[in-house]
């Protein structure tokens, strides 16, 4: 897909990897429409790229619906926008339960669906969803990490569906971000290793694998190595994830 004077649909752009994807969109050529839910921020973005802000709450029917009509408009639609939670799960509140199903999985589905007909109608597009490494299964993340597969599992469907529409559709799986997402899912990122990678290296993969209509991506690249493994010897991947962690 060429880049250059699409116009693209951005959620989450408010910050992190929403908001690199979104410079970088900008300066490859196209025309943005930005939602978030931080006016201030979501109005310096627009600034920097020249998009169109539309401030909206995604959990929120009304502002889903207000969403997935511009989202009927677009050539590039990239599912940004979502939220973690660390802890035990016994101790998740139910609303926060509520609130990541429907941030990271349902508003995708939802603005998908209102995306895709008139792409095929148009005979072009293409749909890219920010998944997560933590698809394979991760200790004290386990909404998360389900709403992050279950979000895998429809953008793979839906390229089957697709297949031959003229409709594209990429998967991004990061690992750790240098995003304030940390901050907001209530515990730090402690680890030595992986170190988090920025965001703008997110963006930058995410818009190379648009303009080659791959499938899915992994960042950093050997983060394909385990969840290969993960898919292909899933026993064996899980032993050594409770040891190693």
């Amino acid at each position: 897909m060429k880049l250059a004077g699409c116009a693209a649909l951005v959620t989450g752009a408010s910050s992190g990897i929403g908001a690199a994807t979104a410079e970088a969109l900008a300066r490859a050529g196209a025309r943005l429409v930005l939602t978030g839910t931080d006016p201030a921020r979501l109005e310096q973005i627009c600034q920097r790229t020249g998009g169109t802000a539309l401030l909206a709450d995604l959990t929120d029917e009304a502002g889903l619906g207000e969403v997935g009509r511009a989202a009927a408009e677009v050539d590039l639609l990239v599912h940004s926008a979502g939220r973690g939670w660390a802890g035990e799960f016994a101790e998740m509140p139910a609303d926060r339960v509520a609130e990541l199903t429907a941030l990271n999985l349902v508003a995708p589905v939802v603005l998908s669906r209102a995306a895709v007909a008139p792409m095929r109608s148009r005979g072009r597009g293409h749909l890219v969803f920010v998944s997560s490494i933590a698809t394979v299964g991760v200790h004290g993340e386990a909404v998360y990490a389900a709403t992050k597969a279950g979000l895998r599992a429809f953008a793979a469907s839906l390229r089957y569906e697709l297949a031959g529409d003229r409709v594209g559709v990429t998967t991004v799986f990061p690992g750790a971000v240098d995003t304030p997402f940390f901050d907001h899912r209530g515990q730090r990122y402690g680890r030595r290793f992986p170190r988090p990678v920025s965001p703008s290296q997110v963006a930058d993969a995410l818009l190379r694998a648009v303009e080659r209509d791959r499938a899915e991506v992994f960042l950093p690249r050997w983060l394909t190595m385990p969840a290969r493994i993960n898919g292909a010897a899933p026993e064996v991947f899980h032993r050594l994830a409770s040891r190693f962690g």
